[in-house]
């Protein structure tokens, strides 16, 4: 099947009108719907069913009883053509919560030790611009676990589970 100007025209119109990619597809024939989909990317016809911060929210009426604004992080879909949905957030996301539990964390004093003071029983968490004259590491005692002191081990290591709820 070839794309003539006819067809195109056709085709440009009745996606302006509206119509998915499906019912474009059976109104042309002989043409798939997933041709239909290739020619308005190629064509670089308007994306329909796709959020955008550019694109203008409709107003909406208070109502009389109740909130007149939904919750937050509410999404509401409106209709745009004649099957795609289109996502508007309401409001803005809330800044994600800490997931570790807040603890009373104390924090340990350096002991400031150069490279050459270093065992493999002190913690190697660096401190300071490696290029400066005052760049140490910490020095505390990391036992057997690692390189770093309890305090830095926290701080260097993320637990599996947390790793996996923030994919």
């Amino acid at each position: 099947m070839n794309w003539t100007d006819d067809r195109v025209e056709t085709l440009k119109k009745l996606w302006a009108d509206g119509l998915s990619a499906s019912q474009i597809a059976a109104q042309l024939g002989g043409v798939s719907r997933n041709a239909v989909i290739g020619k308005v990317h190629r064509l670089k016809l308007s994306g329909r069913g796709r959020t955008s911060s550019a694109s203008p929210r409709p107003k909406k009426a208070a109502s009389g009883g109740g909130r007149s604004s939904p919750r937050p992080g509410r999404t509401v879909t409106a209709s745009i053509g004649a099957t795609a949905l289109q996502a508007q957030y309401d409001v803005e996301p809330i800044a994600r919560q800490s997931l570790r539990p807040i603890e009373d964390i104390v924090v340990p004093i350096s002991r400031k030790l150069k490279l050459v003071e270093l065992t493999e029983h002190t913690c190697k968490w660096p401190n300071g611009d490696p290029m400066s004259e005052e760049f140490s590491f910490c020095g505390n005692d990391s036992g057997e676990s690692g390189p770093y002191c309890t305090y830095h081990s926290r701080l260097a290591y993320q637990p599996a589970s947390e790793r996996r709820r923030l994919r």
